[in-house]
């Protein structure tokens, strides 16, 4: 019984502890306001650089998006034209010196230019040059 009573007379202070302080809530009401433009400020300060972080990370990531999609279609281009050129049978490693996989003709193309465009094709590629199987290379006029 004595545990009993003890529990309801701290039961009665918190209780009137918590009075006091709700009783005082008016008188404490001017230093409320005024901190409350600090708080409202700081609370606008934190959502505006989040909302600002957020917006550099979705133009940051389009950006991205967009050079690698570019990269990623400019490495397309040069691996299906690497695989049409090569041929069925493409492998990593070069052929024994003199050796090629082909022959090439050229129309309206010099042979040094020829080689410029092959060489490409090659370190684009990372096929050996000597691997690679050009049908031909022709000249396209421009319009």
């Amino acid at each position: 019984m004595r545990f009993f009573e003890e529990f309801m007379t701290d039961i009665v202070s918190i209780g009137a502890e918590f009075k006091d302080k709700f009783v005082n809530i008016p008188a404490r009401l001017p230093a409320v306001l005024e901190q409350l433009p600090t708080a409202l400020t700081g609370f606008i300060v934190v959502l505006s650089m989040l909302a600002i972080i957020a917006i550099a990370i979705l133009v940051f990531s389009k950006v991205m998006y967009s050079f690698s999609k570019k990269k990623g279609e400019k490495e397309t281009v040069v691996e299906t034209s690497a695989n049409n050129v090569a041929g069925a049978t493409v492998s990593g490693t070069p052929l024994a010196d003199g050796n090629s996989a082909g022959k090439l003709d050229l129309v309206d193309v010099d042979e040094s230019t020829a080689a410029v465009i092959m060489a490409i094709v090659s370190d684009q590629s990372g096929i050996p040059l000597n691997r690679l199987n050009f049908k031909s290379i022709k000249k396209v006029e421009d319009k």
